[in-house]
């Protein structure tokens, strides 16, 4: 189900879906075993893969939306088309309230959640995250 207006084509969706799938593949999850996958269109086009990282010290995990956005920042992208999301779930995996924020942070506008069946759904950050904490909640001093 696409909610969001889009200028990406089902192929493009689908491709940034098989990105994310191919990074799950590489996830370290020893404690939850529940693999996540992510990848990052950037608006030159250039696509950044994460997976999730965990750590005994829970607290300190990554999530794989996370792990994408900060390795396209690190090489100097701040721009993006759309984040796709993906894991082994009964319905489309949808990022958690940290990688919401951060999403909303770098206004990241097209969101794909998908799973291991096949199933898509596409929204918008705002859909998934209203009322954001954004830089204009930050009183400069």
């Amino acid at each position: 189900m696409i909610e969001k207006e889009t200028d990406m084509t089902e192929q493009e969706i689908q491709k940034l879906i098989d990105r994310a799938i191919v990074a799950r593949e590489k996830t370290y999850s020893p404690y939850s075993h529940f693999g996540v996958g992510a990848a990052l269109v950037c608006e030159d086009g250039s696509i950044y893969e994460g997976c999730n990282i965990e750590n005994a010290s829970f607290g300190l995990t990554n999530c794989a939306e996370r792990t994408a956005i900060f390795k396209a920042v690190s090489e100097g992208h701040t721009k993006f088309k759309a984040l796709a999301v993906v894991a082994d779930t009964e319905g489309p995996c949808a990022p958690c309230g940290a990688c919401r924020q951060v999403m909303g942070e770098f206004n990241i506008p097209i969101i794909i959640m998908g799973n291991l069946k096949g199933d898509i759904e596409v929204v918008s950050t705002e859909a998934l995250l209203p009322f954001s904490f954004s830089s204009t909640d930050v009183i400069d001093k």
